[in-house]
Protein backbone atom coordinates (compact mmCIF):
# COMPACT_ATOMS: atom_id res chain seq x y z
CA UNK A 1 0.00 0.00 0.00
CA UNK A 2 1.48 3.01 -0.96
CA UNK A 3 2.13 5.96 1.92
CA UNK A 4 -0.21 7.98 0.83
CA UNK A 5 -3.25 5.95 1.44
CA UNK A 6 -2.49 6.36 5.28
CA UNK A 7 -3.90 9.40 6.70
CA UNK A 8 -5.05 11.10 10.23
CA UNK A 9 -8.58 12.31 9.88
CA UNK A 10 -11.49 13.78 13.14
CA UNK A 11 -9.10 11.38 15.50
CA UNK A 12 -6.45 9.38 14.36
CA UNK A 13 -6.17 6.95 11.62
CA UNK A 14 -8.95 4.15 11.25
CA UNK A 15 -8.77 1.14 8.32
CA UNK A 16 -11.17 -2.10 8.18
CA UNK A 17 -8.71 -5.07 9.67
CA UNK A 18 -6.94 -7.13 6.96
CA UNK A 19 -7.65 -4.65 4.45
CA UNK A 20 -5.59 -1.58 4.53
CA UNK A 21 -5.78 -2.07 8.51
CA UNK A 22 -2.68 -4.57 8.18
CA UNK A 23 0.79 -5.24 10.50
CA UNK A 24 2.51 -3.92 7.69
CA UNK A 25 0.71 -0.72 7.49
CA UNK A 26 0.59 -0.28 11.43
CA UNK A 27 4.26 -0.72 11.70
CA UNK A 28 4.84 1.87 9.17
CA UNK A 29 2.05 4.36 10.88
CA UNK A 30 4.18 3.31 14.88
CA UNK A 31 7.67 3.79 12.89
CA UNK A 32 6.34 7.17 11.88
CA UNK A 33 4.85 8.28 15.72
CA UNK A 34 8.03 6.84 16.92
CA UNK A 35 10.83 8.92 15.29
CA UNK A 36 8.16 12.14 16.06
CA UNK A 37 8.23 11.51 19.82
CA UNK A 38 11.40 10.42 19.68
CA UNK A 39 12.42 13.77 18.00
CA UNK A 40 10.75 15.57 20.27
CA UNK A 41 11.70 13.53 23.52
CA UNK A 42 14.36 11.44 23.23
CA UNK A 43 14.13 8.30 25.59
CA UNK A 44 10.67 9.37 26.78
CA UNK A 45 7.87 7.42 27.79
CA UNK A 46 4.61 5.88 25.79
CA UNK A 47 2.17 4.39 27.06
CA UNK A 48 0.15 1.94 24.75
CA UNK A 49 -3.94 0.81 25.01
CA UNK A 50 -6.38 -1.62 23.18
CA UNK A 51 -9.82 -1.68 23.08
CA UNK A 52 -11.94 -5.23 22.72
CA UNK A 53 -11.59 -5.69 18.36
CA UNK A 54 -10.10 -8.64 16.97
CA UNK A 55 -6.33 -8.54 17.27
CA UNK A 56 -6.30 -5.08 18.97
CA UNK A 57 -4.33 -6.49 21.69
CA UNK A 58 -1.67 -7.92 18.96
CA UNK A 59 -1.14 -4.58 16.80
CA UNK A 60 -0.65 -3.17 20.30
CA UNK A 61 1.82 -5.27 21.34
CA UNK A 62 3.37 -4.66 17.18
CA UNK A 63 3.23 -1.01 17.75
CA UNK A 64 5.17 -1.30 20.89
CA UNK A 65 7.89 -3.07 19.92
CA UNK A 66 8.45 -0.56 17.01
CA UNK A 67 7.72 2.37 18.83
CA UNK A 68 10.23 1.25 21.46
CA UNK A 69 13.27 0.86 18.43
CA UNK A 70 13.13 4.58 18.48
CA UNK A 71 14.55 4.46 21.82
CA UNK A 72 11.46 5.51 23.06
CA UNK A 73 10.52 3.47 26.49
CA UNK A 74 7.58 1.93 26.34
CA UNK A 75 4.48 0.27 28.63
CA UNK A 76 1.32 -1.84 27.07
CA UNK A 77 -1.74 -2.09 28.95
CA UNK A 78 -2.14 -5.46 30.57
CA UNK A 79 -5.79 -5.47 29.47
CA UNK A 80 -8.31 -3.76 27.29
CA UNK A 81 -8.63 -0.45 28.46
CA UNK A 82 -11.26 2.50 27.68
CA UNK A 83 -9.85 5.36 25.77
CA UNK A 84 -9.95 7.57 28.93
CA UNK A 85 -8.00 5.18 31.02
CA UNK A 86 -4.52 5.18 28.73
CA UNK A 87 -5.09 9.33 28.67
CA UNK A 88 -5.19 9.85 32.12
CA UNK A 89 -1.97 7.79 32.97
CA UNK A 90 -0.43 9.73 30.12
CA UNK A 91 -1.68 12.68 31.62
CA UNK A 92 -0.57 11.68 35.79
CA UNK A 93 2.65 10.02 34.71
CA UNK A 94 5.16 12.90 35.03
CA UNK A 95 7.68 11.30 32.54
CA UNK A 96 5.14 10.30 30.15
CA UNK A 97 5.26 12.21 27.01
CA UNK A 98 2.26 10.77 25.01
CA UNK A 99 0.14 7.33 24.05
CA UNK A 100 -0.77 5.83 21.41
CA UNK A 101 -4.47 4.06 21.41
CA UNK A 102 -5.73 0.82 19.31
CA UNK A 103 -9.00 1.67 18.80
CA UNK A 104 -11.53 2.53 16.59
CA UNK A 105 -14.25 4.14 18.89
CA UNK A 106 -17.77 3.96 17.80
CA UNK A 107 -16.58 2.91 14.27
CA UNK A 108 -17.98 -0.57 13.23
CA UNK A 109 -16.27 -3.93 13.86
CA UNK A 110 -14.48 -4.47 11.18
CA UNK A 111 -12.36 -1.17 11.90
CA UNK A 112 -9.72 -0.46 14.03
CA UNK A 113 -7.30 2.56 14.43
CA UNK A 114 -4.55 4.19 15.93
CA UNK A 115 -4.99 7.61 18.01
CA UNK A 116 -2.19 9.71 19.35
CA UNK A 117 -2.11 11.25 22.52
CA UNK A 118 -0.02 14.20 24.15
CA UNK A 119 1.95 14.16 27.18
CA UNK A 120 -1.57 15.75 29.11
CA UNK A 121 -3.15 13.29 27.31
CA UNK A 122 -5.25 15.19 24.95
CA UNK A 123 -5.91 14.63 21.36
CA UNK A 124 -2.96 15.24 19.15
CA UNK A 125 -3.47 18.43 16.96
CA UNK A 126 -3.35 18.59 13.32
CA UNK A 127 0.20 19.76 13.47
CA UNK A 128 1.41 16.77 15.62
CA UNK A 129 -0.13 14.68 12.85
CA UNK A 130 1.12 16.60 9.71
CA UNK A 131 4.64 15.56 11.06
CA UNK A 132 3.67 11.76 11.68
CA UNK A 133 2.40 11.25 7.88
CA UNK A 134 5.38 13.63 6.70
CA UNK A 135 8.03 10.46 8.62
CA UNK A 136 5.63 7.65 6.56
CA UNK A 137 7.83 5.56 4.96
CA UNK A 138 7.25 3.08 1.80
CA UNK A 139 8.63 0.19 3.41
CA UNK A 140 7.84 -1.38 7.05
CA UNK A 141 10.55 -1.08 9.59
CA UNK A 142 12.17 -4.14 10.75
CA UNK A 143 13.61 -3.29 13.98
CA UNK A 144 11.86 -3.90 17.27
CA UNK A 145 11.99 -2.85 20.76
CA UNK A 146 11.38 -4.44 23.96
CA UNK A 147 8.33 -3.09 25.92
CA UNK A 148 7.22 -3.88 29.59
CA UNK A 149 3.19 -4.72 30.35
CA UNK A 150 1.32 -2.85 33.02
CA UNK A 151 -1.85 -1.99 35.15
CA UNK A 152 -3.51 0.70 33.50
CA UNK A 153 -6.92 0.12 34.90
CA UNK A 154 -6.52 0.28 38.51
CA UNK A 155 -5.31 3.44 39.34
CA UNK A 156 -7.25 4.97 37.10
CA UNK A 157 -10.59 3.63 38.48
CA UNK A 158 -9.32 4.69 42.01
CA UNK A 159 -8.86 8.30 40.53
CA UNK A 160 -12.84 8.15 39.32
CA UNK A 161 -14.49 6.62 42.57
CA UNK A 162 -12.65 9.56 43.98
CA UNK A 163 -14.66 12.18 41.92
CA UNK A 164 -17.87 11.22 43.54
CA UNK A 165 -20.04 11.73 46.38
CA UNK A 166 -19.52 7.93 47.21
CA UNK A 167 -22.10 8.25 50.42
CA UNK A 168 -24.91 9.91 48.75
CA UNK A 169 -24.76 7.28 45.73
CA UNK A 170 -24.46 4.30 48.53
CA UNK A 171 -27.69 5.83 50.52
CA UNK A 172 -29.55 6.44 47.16
CA UNK A 173 -30.72 2.74 46.33
CA UNK A 174 -30.46 3.62 42.44
CA UNK A 175 -30.77 0.47 40.56
CA UNK A 176 -29.36 0.85 36.75
CA UNK A 177 -29.10 -1.18 33.07
CA UNK A 178 -25.12 -1.04 31.80
CA UNK A 179 -24.60 -1.79 28.47
CA UNK A 180 -20.83 -1.18 26.99
CA UNK A 181 -22.09 -2.38 23.64
CA UNK A 182 -19.23 -5.17 23.74
CA UNK A 183 -16.68 -2.18 23.92
CA UNK A 184 -13.90 -1.45 26.37
CA UNK A 185 -15.95 -0.17 29.10
CA UNK A 186 -17.46 -3.77 29.64
CA UNK A 187 -17.02 -4.64 33.24
CA UNK A 188 -15.61 -1.55 34.51
CA UNK A 189 -18.13 0.57 34.60
CA UNK A 190 -20.94 -1.65 35.88
CA UNK A 191 -18.10 -3.08 38.67
CA UNK A 192 -17.73 0.64 39.94
CA UNK A 193 -20.86 1.25 40.27
CA UNK A 194 -21.60 -1.60 42.34
CA UNK A 195 -18.71 -1.18 44.37
CA UNK A 196 -20.83 2.33 45.29
CA UNK A 197 -23.90 0.40 46.01
CA UNK A 198 -25.65 0.82 42.98
CA UNK A 199 -27.56 -1.86 41.51
CA UNK A 200 -26.61 -2.81 38.22
CA UNK A 201 -27.39 -5.06 35.14
CA UNK A 202 -24.89 -5.80 32.41
CA UNK A 203 -25.87 -6.64 28.92
CA UNK A 204 -23.27 -7.07 25.61
CA UNK A 205 -20.36 -7.59 28.20
CA UNK A 206 -19.06 -10.57 26.52
CA UNK A 207 -15.46 -10.34 24.69
CA UNK A 208 -16.97 -10.67 20.85
CA UNK A 209 -14.63 -8.85 18.38
CA UNK A 210 -17.63 -8.86 16.00
CA UNK A 211 -19.69 -7.04 18.47
CA UNK A 212 -21.85 -9.61 17.76
CA UNK A 213 -23.35 -7.59 14.99
CA UNK A 214 -24.20 -4.65 16.82
CA UNK A 215 -22.73 -0.56 15.78
CA UNK A 216 -20.61 0.57 19.25
CA UNK A 217 -22.17 3.75 18.87
CA UNK A 218 -24.34 4.43 22.22
CA UNK A 219 -27.83 6.19 20.26
CA UNK A 220 -30.83 4.28 18.80
CA UNK A 221 -31.29 2.20 17.30
CA UNK A 222 -27.90 0.91 18.79
CA UNK A 223 -29.02 1.20 22.40
CA UNK A 224 -33.19 -0.17 21.68
CA UNK A 225 -32.37 -3.44 23.83
CA UNK A 226 -31.32 -1.73 26.74
CA UNK A 227 -33.45 0.97 26.93
CA UNK A 228 -36.38 -1.84 26.76
CA UNK A 229 -35.10 -3.65 29.25
CA UNK A 230 -34.84 -0.42 31.37
CA UNK A 231 -38.50 -0.32 31.14
CA UNK A 232 -39.34 -3.85 31.22
CA UNK A 233 -37.37 -4.02 34.79
CA UNK A 234 -38.18 -0.69 36.24
CA UNK A 235 -34.86 0.61 36.50
CA UNK A 236 -34.02 4.27 37.57
CA UNK A 237 -31.61 4.74 34.28
CA UNK A 238 -29.46 3.11 31.77
CA UNK A 239 -25.91 4.31 30.85
CA UNK A 240 -24.24 3.28 27.14
CA UNK A 241 -21.22 3.80 25.99
CA UNK A 242 -18.90 3.10 22.57
CA UNK A 243 -16.28 1.01 21.48
CA UNK A 244 -13.80 2.90 23.83
CA UNK A 245 -15.86 3.87 26.34
CA UNK A 246 -15.06 7.95 25.59
CA UNK A 247 -18.29 8.60 24.65
CA UNK A 248 -21.39 8.23 26.81
CA UNK A 249 -25.55 7.72 26.15
CA UNK A 250 -28.18 7.27 28.65
CA UNK A 251 -31.70 6.49 29.10
CA UNK A 252 -34.30 7.45 31.43
CA UNK A 253 -36.19 5.14 33.69
CA UNK A 254 -38.87 5.27 31.13
CA UNK A 255 -37.01 3.99 28.40
CA UNK A 256 -36.33 7.21 26.82
CA UNK A 257 -33.01 8.27 24.90
CA UNK A 258 -31.32 10.73 26.85
CA UNK A 259 -29.15 12.56 24.05
CA UNK A 260 -26.06 13.76 24.45
CA UNK A 261 -26.71 17.60 24.15
CA UNK A 262 -28.73 17.41 27.05
CA UNK A 263 -26.02 14.77 28.62
CA UNK A 264 -23.67 17.79 28.44
CA UNK A 265 -25.99 20.71 30.31
CA UNK A 266 -26.90 18.38 32.74
CA UNK A 267 -23.57 17.87 33.27
CA UNK A 268 -22.44 21.59 33.45
CA UNK A 269 -24.82 22.55 35.69
CA UNK A 270 -24.08 19.82 37.96
CA UNK A 271 -20.21 20.83 37.59
CA UNK A 272 -21.06 24.68 38.02
CA UNK A 273 -23.95 24.76 40.87
CA UNK A 274 -23.42 21.48 42.68
CA UNK A 275 -19.24 21.22 42.84
CA UNK A 276 -18.71 24.84 42.28
CA UNK A 277 -16.33 24.87 39.28
CA UNK A 278 -15.67 27.69 36.68
CA UNK A 279 -14.96 28.15 33.36
CA UNK A 280 -16.21 27.94 29.68
CA UNK A 281 -17.95 25.26 27.83
CA UNK A 282 -16.52 24.47 24.78
CA UNK A 283 -19.32 22.76 21.95
CA UNK A 284 -18.80 21.84 18.69
CA UNK A 285 -20.73 23.35 15.43
CA UNK A 286 -23.44 20.04 15.47
CA UNK A 287 -24.30 20.46 19.26
CA UNK A 288 -26.96 21.89 20.50
CA UNK A 289 -28.02 25.76 21.19
CA UNK A 290 -29.38 24.04 24.79
CA UNK A 291 -25.78 24.73 25.99
CA UNK A 292 -25.76 28.36 24.71
CA UNK A 293 -28.83 28.79 26.23
CA UNK A 294 -27.80 27.37 29.34
CA UNK A 295 -24.34 29.14 29.35
CA UNK A 296 -26.70 32.50 28.81
CA UNK A 297 -28.88 31.53 32.34
CA UNK A 298 -25.45 30.61 34.07
CA UNK A 299 -23.47 33.46 32.97
CA UNK A 300 -21.13 30.98 31.81
CA UNK A 301 -19.00 31.81 28.04
CA UNK A 302 -19.99 29.09 25.95
CA UNK A 303 -17.09 28.32 22.84
CA UNK A 304 -18.10 26.68 19.68
CA UNK A 305 -15.55 24.88 17.68
CA UNK A 306 -15.73 22.86 14.65
CA UNK A 307 -16.93 18.89 14.92
CA UNK A 308 -14.23 16.69 16.58
CA UNK A 309 -13.02 16.79 19.67
CA UNK A 310 -9.14 17.58 19.35
CA UNK A 311 -10.58 21.30 18.43
CA UNK A 312 -12.20 20.83 22.09
CA UNK A 313 -8.64 19.83 23.28
CA UNK A 314 -7.25 22.75 21.79
CA UNK A 315 -9.24 25.14 23.85
CA UNK A 316 -8.82 22.93 27.08
CA UNK A 317 -4.82 23.70 26.15
CA UNK A 318 -5.64 27.04 26.49
CA UNK A 319 -6.78 26.69 29.97
CA UNK A 320 -10.12 28.35 31.73
CA UNK A 321 -12.35 25.66 30.37
CA UNK A 322 -14.93 23.82 32.73
CA UNK A 323 -16.45 21.39 30.73
CA UNK A 324 -15.99 20.22 26.70
CA UNK A 325 -18.57 18.27 24.48
CA UNK A 326 -19.75 16.67 21.30
CA UNK A 327 -23.31 15.63 20.03
CA UNK A 328 -21.59 12.45 19.54
CA UNK A 329 -21.39 11.72 23.40
CA UNK A 330 -17.54 12.43 23.42
CA UNK A 331 -17.89 14.98 27.15
CA UNK A 332 -14.62 15.99 29.14
CA UNK A 333 -13.92 17.63 32.23
CA UNK A 334 -9.98 19.18 31.94
CA UNK A 335 -9.23 19.22 35.79
CA UNK A 336 -9.46 15.31 35.79
CA UNK A 337 -8.24 14.60 31.66
CA UNK A 338 -8.29 16.84 28.66
CA UNK A 339 -10.18 13.99 27.21
CA UNK A 340 -13.79 12.33 26.60
CA UNK A 341 -14.71 10.26 29.02
CA UNK A 342 -17.89 7.89 29.39
CA UNK A 343 -17.24 6.54 32.38
CA UNK A 344 -16.55 9.83 34.54
CA UNK A 345 -20.19 11.35 32.58
CA UNK A 346 -21.99 8.02 34.13
CA UNK A 347 -20.62 8.64 37.23
CA UNK A 348 -21.77 12.17 37.32
CA UNK A 349 -25.03 11.14 35.82
CA UNK A 350 -25.68 8.70 38.64
CA UNK A 351 -24.18 11.57 41.24
CA UNK A 352 -27.13 13.98 40.28
CA UNK A 353 -29.66 11.47 40.90
CA UNK A 354 -28.57 10.17 44.11
CA UNK A 355 -27.85 13.94 45.51
CA UNK A 356 -30.99 15.98 43.89
CA UNK A 357 -33.20 12.46 44.99
CA UNK A 358 -34.36 12.80 41.31
CA UNK A 359 -34.65 10.16 38.08
CA UNK A 360 -32.79 11.28 35.22
CA UNK A 361 -36.17 12.55 33.21
CA UNK A 362 -36.80 14.82 35.91
CA UNK A 363 -33.29 16.29 35.70
CA UNK A 364 -33.67 16.20 32.07
CA UNK A 365 -37.37 18.52 32.79
CA UNK A 366 -35.61 20.53 35.10
CA UNK A 367 -33.32 21.88 32.70
CA UNK A 368 -35.69 22.55 29.53
CA UNK A 369 -38.15 23.95 32.00
CA UNK A 370 -34.49 26.50 32.56
CA UNK A 371 -33.27 26.06 28.56
CA UNK A 372 -36.66 25.77 26.73
CA UNK A 373 -37.60 23.17 24.66
CA UNK A 374 -35.48 22.13 21.62
CA UNK A 375 -35.30 18.67 19.84
CA UNK A 376 -32.66 17.28 17.78
CA UNK A 377 -31.51 14.18 15.38
CA UNK A 378 -28.73 13.31 12.86
CA UNK A 379 -28.98 10.95 9.84
CA UNK A 380 -26.07 9.52 8.40
CA UNK A 381 -26.33 9.28 4.52
CA UNK A 382 -24.32 6.74 2.56
CA UNK A 383 -24.34 7.97 -1.26
CA UNK A 384 -22.58 6.75 -4.17
CA UNK A 385 -19.06 8.24 -4.07
CA UNK A 386 -19.36 10.20 -7.21
CA UNK A 387 -22.78 11.86 -5.94
CA UNK A 388 -21.11 12.89 -2.08
CA UNK A 389 -18.32 14.49 -3.75
CA UNK A 390 -20.58 16.44 -6.03
CA UNK A 391 -22.68 17.25 -3.38
CA UNK A 392 -19.70 18.42 -1.20
CA UNK A 393 -18.51 20.39 -4.58
CA UNK A 394 -21.17 22.40 -4.49
CA UNK A 395 -21.36 23.71 -0.94
CA UNK A 396 -19.37 26.88 -1.83
CA UNK A 397 -22.10 27.93 -3.84
CA UNK A 398 -25.04 26.23 -2.05
CA UNK A 399 -26.92 29.61 -0.62
CA UNK A 400 -30.98 28.59 -0.43
CA UNK A 401 -33.18 31.67 0.67
CA UNK A 402 -35.40 29.20 3.09
CA UNK A 403 -35.49 25.49 3.61
CA UNK A 404 -38.50 23.43 4.93
CA UNK A 405 -40.48 26.38 4.32
CA UNK A 406 -38.19 28.80 7.04
CA UNK A 407 -36.08 31.84 5.99
CA UNK A 408 -32.14 31.07 5.96
CA UNK A 409 -30.61 33.60 8.42
CA UNK A 410 -26.96 33.02 7.82
CA UNK A 411 -24.98 30.43 6.48
CA UNK A 412 -21.88 29.01 7.82
CA UNK A 413 -19.12 27.20 5.96
CA UNK A 414 -16.18 26.68 8.67
CA UNK A 415 -17.40 22.64 8.89
CA UNK A 416 -19.29 21.64 6.03
CA UNK A 417 -22.53 23.95 5.75
CA UNK A 418 -24.61 25.11 8.18
CA UNK A 419 -28.60 26.94 7.77
CA UNK A 420 -29.58 28.89 10.85
CA UNK A 421 -33.09 29.24 10.48
CA UNK A 422 -35.49 30.94 13.10
CA UNK A 423 -36.57 30.12 16.53
CA UNK A 424 -32.83 28.96 17.13
CA UNK A 425 -33.26 26.33 14.57
CA UNK A 426 -30.79 24.84 12.25
CA UNK A 427 -29.70 22.32 9.85
CA UNK A 428 -26.11 21.02 9.11
CA UNK A 429 -24.40 19.09 6.43
CA UNK A 430 -21.18 17.35 6.79
CA UNK A 431 -18.76 15.10 5.45
CA UNK A 432 -17.62 12.53 8.30
CA UNK A 433 -13.92 12.46 9.17
CA UNK A 434 -14.15 8.78 10.63
CA UNK A 435 -16.53 6.96 7.34
CA UNK A 436 -18.02 7.84 3.93
CA UNK A 437 -20.85 9.00 4.67
CA UNK A 438 -22.51 12.41 5.14
CA UNK A 439 -24.14 13.53 8.29
CA UNK A 440 -27.29 15.20 8.25
CA UNK A 441 -27.79 17.10 11.66
CA UNK A 442 -30.97 19.28 12.32
CA UNK A 443 -32.36 21.24 15.82
CA UNK A 444 -36.05 22.71 16.15
CA UNK A 445 -38.37 23.50 18.88
CA UNK A 446 -40.19 20.51 17.55
CA UNK A 447 -39.65 16.89 16.46
CA UNK A 448 -41.70 17.36 13.30
CA UNK A 449 -39.73 20.57 12.18
CA UNK A 450 -36.23 18.60 12.64
CA UNK A 451 -37.58 15.70 10.77
CA UNK A 452 -38.70 18.53 7.87
CA UNK A 453 -35.16 19.58 7.74
CA UNK A 454 -33.33 16.43 7.90
CA UNK A 455 -35.98 15.77 4.76
CA UNK A 456 -34.90 18.52 3.02
CA UNK A 457 -31.20 17.88 3.79
CA UNK A 458 -31.97 14.72 2.21
CA UNK A 459 -33.01 16.20 -0.74
CA UNK A 460 -30.50 18.55 -1.50
CA UNK A 461 -27.68 15.77 -0.68
CA UNK A 462 -29.50 13.57 -2.92
CA UNK A 463 -29.96 15.83 -6.23
CA UNK A 464 -33.42 15.68 -5.62
CA UNK A 465 -34.56 18.77 -3.84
Amino acid sequence: MAAEQVHFGTDGWRAVIAEDFTYFNLRRVADAAGRVFAADNPGGLIYVGHDTRFEAAAFARAAAEVLASHGLRVRVTDRYCPTPALCWTVAHDDEAVGGVMLTASHNPAEYLGFKLRMSDGGASPVSFTDRVEAELKTAAPTERGEYEVVDLMGPYLTSLRSLVDAEAIAAAGLKVAVDPLYGAGQGYLADMLRSLGVDVTEIHHELNPGFAGLHPEPIPPHIDEVRALVRERGLDAAFITDGDADRIGAADRTGAFVNPHRIICLVARHLYQDKGQRGTIVKTLSTSVLVDRLGAKLGIEVITTPVGFKWIYEEMARGGVMLGGEESGGIGIPSHVRERDGLLMALMLTEMMAQHHKGLGELVDDLIALTGPMEYLRVDLKLDPAVKDAFVASWPGLAPTEIAGLAVSRIIREDGIKFLLPDDAWLLMRASGTEPLIRIYAEASTMGVVDELLAAGRGMAEGTA
